[in-house]
């Protein structure tokens, strides 16, 4: 059954989550890894092992099947930082045009202090409502593929719905 794009690609961001969460309470040390989601799965860049990826993504696909929607949601998405300079940016630019000329340095610096700190939680809204999703209803895992080795190392895991 195919899904839209925009669909897919949000669930596969919630997908991608949760194997993170999974895959950093199970490494023995910190692992570097970024993520990236598509329509069709999502790319995990980082030295991580195969077979661990692999369980990961099945526990995180059962789990969040089975309702645990908060691991949809992260603190080290990349939205939390977009959203941290988007509303910094624009707090301080009305800031600086809104205070007086001695002043406008200083509120804008304390306009894009407080904007960071309220971004947080405006990242895990958007993140929650926007960028994942985490109803994978039908969401099978299709294959995991492994390119480049040590910390070049490259995942795809491949999503499709029944």
């Amino acid at each position: 059954m195919p899904i839209p794009l925009l669909d897919a690609t949000r669930a596969n961001h919630a997908l991608e989550h949760a194997t993170i969460t999974i895959l950093l309470g199970r490494m023995p040390r910190p692992v570097r890894m970024l993520g990236r989601s598509t329509p069709g799965g999502f790319y995990l860049h980082g030295n991580v092992p195969t077979d661990d990826l692999t369980a990961a993504v099945y526990e995180a696909l059962e789990r969040l099947q089975a309702g645990e929607s908060r691991l949809a949601v992260s603190p080290l998405c990349g939205t939390n930082l977009a959203v941290a300079g988007l509303l910094a940016g624009l707090s301080s630019v009305v800031a600086f045009g809104a205070a007086s000329r001695p002043d406008r340095w200083s509120r804008a610096v304390l306009a894009a202090t407080g904007a960071v700190l309220l971004s947080q939680p405006v990242g895990h809204l958007i993140q929650r409502y926007i960028t994942t999703s985490a109803n994978l209803g039908g969401m099978r895992i299709k294959r995991i593929l492994r390119t480049g080795r040590g910390a070049w190392t490259v995942h795809r895991v491949e999503t499709a719905w029944s």
